[in-house]
């Protein structure tokens, strides 16, 4: 955990803190010192800088691509500080120790944890400057520091109404010690945390100002794109670049572990250069590897007892001995990333150092993989950590392979090089979620009521051969595949969950919202059935199993209540409800569909209700919940990766399709008051709409929908329950 520490004026000129006259202020985490070194209680980085100007610019650890992070952060840091929001600017953080995960131990964003892993990291930051500025001028008026103020940017001696802006105070800020045990600000005192702001990225994105990753130019940069072979596992035997370095702009064509990068002046003479390229392929065991196939081979293995990852009772011998017994089927495919800014790296590397530009979520691990290829210090490479043109996991690669990838390259050109994927490298490159398969049993009693549930659950894992394998799998269980499987909140007597993690060369990552993305459709579903299959309302139904979950209950109330739940709805029209737990938080939607003659789902509307805790921003809640709405109904409705003799079918958004605007429902979003530990937002709102939209296609059909995405055929098969 980083702490305050006090700090000398000498201390804060030896770790390059007093900048250009100004005050910059750290949180730092304690460290014990090598014998006979020098002691050193601050390690040299900063979250809060002011300047002269009075421009406070906050320094944010966390990757911006899309959530709100750098926004909603400095509103954690503002308001402690007293600033003027007007006054804030923000900059991304350099790679450092000191600006690591407060959990995880690396620099890096996901899994929804920006704002609860920062939140007493920065409110602290804050308030030692707030402390600090006021500590100034109580001495420059010559008055008791506990008869002044801070607010807005200004200290202010009410008795003698004198008063100095921030960046009047921050040379002699400079020179104070910096205080240890501040007093925070009560929930009640806050002036922006908790209230609607707009986000500090906005301006420069409208204004085609920001910078991404794929936007980046230095002097000298070319640009490459690299010939991957197109089955997992394959491995090249031999290529002509004849053909390639003829085209005009081609500079050099190289290999690299990973394929054949073509070297040019610029992309599209890159890809012309590629397109052109012969190269013979050795395609390994899996050149005839086919999606049916693979889906055959999970059915079978879902028929076979699992490794347990949650026992309670005794639920085989209670389905043995059930009168009345329902099942099911469920299976969903991998799934590309699919974001809008396909990957790329710039990398300028030279024989003293490398800089390294690129959108990641993971700095610490790109860095250090970057140097290892390179075969340089860590400390040598200067990682730029640009906006992110979209992430939801992809770029958090474990492997770090679109940066080593682009390593290999620039180290064999030795020039900087801009290394490109294309929309088809990206959605054929591999690293989707996983496919899976689910099999899934439950019995009631006389009175409806469940009392077996047992849920077998069939895909690889995608923590096992990274670095958080021995975090997260346990006895042979990844926690990530069972998510929202094993902790499901009925009140049910009797739950078996276990877990088949068969291994694949198909390499596989997390994606926005990980196992509950597949789990949450599986529980919420079946949940449903088994109201029908009781007569009861499955709204009620699932009220009446969450007595001892009452925070799920008050927001699945509150949902149905916005909703309507049970009014009249338009003819052909029907609502779905669901309701599940993910990275901290509470989400519950309904949703209204209708079918065209065609057997299209057509959704109407989404009612989302949430309760991710203390909230910052309720301006970026609502914006996650409809984009995580956006996202999961994608996968819902359109998304799907398969292959067809070890190839990936799909390319590019024409076959791999996402929500386009005109299938956007209206999104209505309740945010539930809170004085809870904040939860995550960036995923939490992905995993119930599947379900809902499904649960909502039965009302409508009468016909269950066990498989993603829903198809027309599925809908015109389908046996009614």
């Amino acid at each position: 955990m980083s702490v305050i520490i006090n700090i000398s004026r000498r201390d804060f000129l030896k770790t390059g803190a007093l900048i250009g006259g100004g005050l910059i202020l750290g949180v730092f985490p304690r460290y014990e010192e090598a014998p006979g070194e020098e002691a050193a209680t601050f390690a040299p980085n900063a979250f809060i800088r002011i300047g002269t100007d009075g421009i406070v610019t906050v320094v944010v650890n966390k990757s911006e691509m899309g959530q709100g992070v750098y926004t909603s952060l400095p509103m954690v840091v503002a308001d402690e500080l007293e600033a003027d929001w007007s006054t804030i600017r923000i900059e991304p953080a350099p790679v450092d120790p000191a600006y690591n995960h407060t959990v995880w131990g690396i620099q890096g964003t996901g899994g929804s944890t920006s704002t609860w892993s920062t939140w007493d990291q920065l409110r602290k930051a804050g308030a030692a400057a707030r402390v600090m500025l006021i500590q100034a001028a109580a001495e420059i008026w010559g008055v008791d520091p506990l008869s002044c103020k801070a607010e807005n940017g200004f200290v202010i001696h009410p008795e003698t109404k004198k008063q100095l802006p921030y960046g009047k105070l921050t040379e002699k800020a400079a020179r104070m010690c910096v205080p240890q045990d501040v007093p925070l600000k009560k929930p009640e005192k806050y002036k922006i945390i908790g209230k609607p702001v707009k986000r500090l990225d906005t301006p420069d994105k409208v204004m085609g100002k920001a910078v991404f990753g794929i936007d980046v130019k230095v002097p000298d940069m070319l640009t490459a794109v690299v010939e991957r072979c197109p089955v997992f596992g394959g491995k090249l035997k031999s290529f002509s670049d004849k053909k390639a370095k003829a085209v005009a702009g081609v500079r050099s064509v190289v290999q690299i572990p990973t394929g054949v990068a073509v070297v040019a002046d610029n992309f599209w003479s890159a890809k012309l250069g590629r397109d052109v390229l012969e190269t013979v392929w050795d395609e390994g065991p899996l050149s005839g590897f086919d999606t049916k196939k693979q889906r055959s081979d999970y059915a079978a293995l879902a028929k076979r007892p699992g490794t347990a990852a949650r026992k309670e009772g005794d639920a085989e011998d209670a389905l043995s001995k059930a009168k009345k017994r329902i099942s099911a089927e469920y299976e969903v495919p991998y799934l590309a990333h699919a974001t809008m800014e396909p990957l790329n790296a710039v990398i300028d590397f030279r024989e003293d150092g490398c800089d390294i530009w690129t959108g990641t979520q993971f700095q610490t691990v790109d860095r250090n993989s970057a140097a290892e290829v390179l075969g340089l210090k860590p400390e040598q490479v200067r990682l730029h950590t640009t906006l992110l043109g979209g992430g939801f996991g992809r770029r958090a690669n474990p492997h770090s392979d679109f940066v080593t990838e682009a390593a290999h390259v620039a180290k064999a050109v030795k020039k900087p090089v801009k290394v490109m994927w294309t929309r088809e490298d990206d959605i054929r490159g591999g690293y989707y979620r996983p496919m899976w398969y689910d099999r899934i049993a439950a019995c009631l009693d006389g009175n409806g009521k469940p009392i077996a549930w047992r849920h077998t659950v069939v895909g690889q894992s995608i923590i096992a051969g990274t670095a958080f394998e021995k975090m997260l799998v346990q006895e042979g269980v990844d926690e990530t595949s069972v998510e929202g499987a094993k902790d499901i909140p009925y009140d049910i007597p009797n739950i078996l969950v276990d877990l088949h993690s068969p291994k694949y060369p198909i390499t596989v990552q997390w994606w926005r919202s990980v196992g509950h993305s597949h789990t949450a459709f599986v529980v919420e579903t079946f949940i449903d059935e088994l109201a029908q299959a009781a007569g009861k309302d499955p709204y009620e139904f699932r009220r009446s199993l969450l007595s001892k979950d009452p925070r799920r209950k008050a927001l699945l109330e509150l949902v149905a209540q916005k909703a309507g739940w049970g009014s009249v709805l338009p003819a052909g029209h029907g609502r779905g409800i669901a309701v599940h737990k993910s990275f901290g938080s509470y989400v519950a939607q309904v949703a209204e569909v209708s079918i065209s003659r065609e057997g299209e789902v057509r959704v109407h509307k989404v009612v989302c209700a949430v309760d991710c805790g203390r909230i910052v921003n309720p301006d970026t809640i609502e914006a996650q919940m409809e984009s995580g709405i956006a996202f999961g109904l994608s996968a819902a409705l359109f998304s799907e990766i398969t292959f067809n003799k070890g190839r990936v079918a799909q390319s590019n958004f024409h076959d791999y399709q996402l929500m386009r605007i005109n299938h956007m429902p209206v999104v209505e979003v309740h945010i539930m008051p809170s004085e809870e530990k904040s939860g995550g937002i960036g995923e939490p709102g992905v995993p119930p709409v599947a379900p809902a939209v499904a649960n909502a296609v039965f009302a409508v059909t009468g016909k269950r929908m066990r498989r993603l995405p829903i198809r027309a055929e599925d809908l015109k098969r389908a046996e009614a329950v």
